[in-house]
């Protein structure tokens, strides 16, 4: 078996002098019915959708609208035509360098569909490693829950969080799964024996065996499901950097070995009556010296490409996040999330911006800050309309851009400093709301810091009680406060929740409403004197 290659162990070697195992099988489960047969997919794969195009940016906002205006249309076609989904995994690949490359097969997906760039966890979560990487994929959670912190496997959690295959046949056993790949603790841990086919590619072969193995499935069988995965921008990454022609070139081989898989989809007896999604994602980034598994922005680097009519043609979201791949390949398939998984992802068209995303287009750059590069834009102090910030108690002073709550996004805030667990904020997306008392104290300041994030009044006649649900990553540290304050109809602020120890995750509170009680606000306050800090995102009443 191939030991895959990380930072501190020998390069994976090329395909001619590479000794592995030879592929994992497991028996396959009849084919299922014949294509035609109705399956209802939430998501809708299109032919027109590989049409090449240069990639065109549009807002979360427009692209939730104009996924919507075409949902009548696209349902109606997705009840005649059976769902499929490919996911293809690029192991170590930039979406960066992707666009850098010239690639055409991967342009042509992007110009198609949808481009996500997203970005990943550093340790003591997990390292930005294959291990972490492709079980977050796989299952749809963060390694806090999946428990593959590195390429060891020592403890995986993948009873509780199995992957998106095992998960498929359990909702349809009827499904035809099939995994193949070129790091072997893919097909063989990661995946479990529930899945149909499993192979390991046997390393003499590497990407070249995997990728025959794929357009053998996929041309001459009828699978529904399948995960592929490819190694050689790994290889390259390592021996060269992200930033040399050889990793390029390396992403220009890959790509035509992802035209052969597609051209092999595209090219089934049946591809009129299937209705395909086509995703493509990556496991971590490279550093432009070569290596990962580090906390660099380099090293934490992935993306989602998702092909399907479902998304529009060069649409860009800054809300998709790796782990929406699975719940996304799970409802195109027909299988609806049940809660009581625990997934951290949600289906890519479910997800709806709040109220700190449409900050984004007000986002400006460092003022204080000096490890964030000029250009980079990622912070605002001005709420989103409805929204306010009460700073009448904070301190004078301090780094400009933490004075008070500010709206930021994952890459400006995590430049701030490395290594400080700013980086385990993952379940944030897009523009989300930080108080950051840490960062403050880096200039001269006087006072406390103590600032008050106020939301827009909601209405509540006529409720017994209103759920009020938001995500939040808070870290404590000393003479600390972090509290939630419900207003009644403007009366006097009542607490109903105090932070007290390490959070990171979605919160729910149930709120008994008062009798006659109309309108309520809430107020998140914190304090503290150069501690750390509380984010909140995705704050939703009722």
């Amino acid at each position: 078996m191939t030991t895959h290659q990380e930072d501190d162990v020998t390069p994976r070697i090329p395909a001619a002098q590479q000794t592995h195992a030879p592929p994992q099988t497991h028996a396959a489960r009849p084919a299922p019915a014949a294509p035609g047969l109705s399956r209802r997919g939430l998501l809708l794969g299109t032919a027109a959708a590989l049409a090449a195009g240069p990639p065109a940016a549009t807002a979360a906002h427009a692209a939730t609208a104009a996924r919507a205006a075409t949902a009548p249309a696209t349902a109606a076609a997705a009840a005649a035509r059976t769902p499929k989904v490919l996911v293809i995994g690029l192991d170590g690949t930039m979406l960066t360098r992707i666009k850098d490359s010239g690639a055409p097969n991967l342009a042509a997906l992007m110009a198609g569909g949808l481009t996500a760039a997203s970005s990943l966890y550093t340790n003591p979560m997990a390292g930005t490693s294959s291990g972490p990487g492709w079980s977050t994929i796989a299952t749809g959670v963060w390694p806090d829950k999946h428990n593959v912190r590195d390429n060891n496997f020592t403890a995986p959690a993948f009873a509780a969080y199995p992957d998106f295959l095992t998960r498929a046949e359990t909702a349809n056993p009827a499904l035809a799964t099939y995994v193949v790949a070129s790091w072997a603790p893919i097909a063989d841990t990661v995946y479990s024996g529930r899945v149909d086919t499993r192979a390991a590619t046997p390393s003499a072969e590497y990407d070249t065996g995997t990728t025959a193995r794929a357009v053998a499935r996929l041309r001459d069988g009828n699978p529904d499901a399948v995960f592929v995965q490819l190694d050689n921008v790994d290889h390259a990454g390592h021996s060269s950097g992200s930033a040399s022609q050889a990793y390029l070139d390396a992403i220009r081989g890959v790509d035509a070995q992802v035209g052969q898989i597609l051209t092999a989809v595209r090219g089934r007896a049946g591809y009129a009556q299937e209705d395909w999604l086509v995703m493509i994602t990556a496991d971590h980034g490279h550093t432009p010296t070569g290596g990962h598994g580090g906390s660099t922005w380099e090293e934490r680097q992935t993306f989602v490409i998702a092909n399907g009519s479902a998304f529009p043609a060069g649409s860009v979201r800054h809300d998709v996040r790796m782990v929406d791949i699975a719940p996304t390949a799970l409802a195109h398939l027909g299988i609806a999330a049940d809660p009581a998984w625990g997934l951290d992802g949600t289906p890519i068209p479910a997800l709806v911006p709040d109220d700190f995303d449409a900050l984004r287009p007000q986002l400006t750059g460092r003022v204080d800050e000096t490890g964030i590069a000029a250009g980079v834009l990622g912070f605002t102090r001005t709420a989103p309309a409805g929204w306010s910030v009460d700073n009448s108690a904070m301190g004078t002073g301090g780094v400009t851009e933490w004075r008070g709550w500010s709206f930021t996004t994952d890459e400006f805030w995590t430049k701030t400093q490395r290594d400080q667990n700013r980086e385990l904020n993952v379940r944030s997306r897009n523009v989300f709301a930080v108080a950051d008392s840490d960062e403050w104290a880096d200039r001269t300041f006087q006072g406390n810091y103590d600032s008050t994030l106020v939301s827009p009044e909601y209405p509540v006649a006529g409720r017994s009680s209103v759920p009020v649900t938001f995500t939040t990553f808070y870290r404590p540290d000393g003479v600390q406060t972090a509290r939630v304050l419900a207003v009644w109809d403007g009366g006097t602020p009542v607490e109903v929740k105090s932070c007290t120890a390490d959070t990171n995750g979605r919160q729910r509170l149930d709120l008994a409403v008062p009798a006659g009680a109309s309108r309520l606000r809430l107020r998140f306050r914190y304090t503290g004197s150069n501690n750390w800090y509380w984010v909140l995102d995705n704050v939703r009443v009722g």
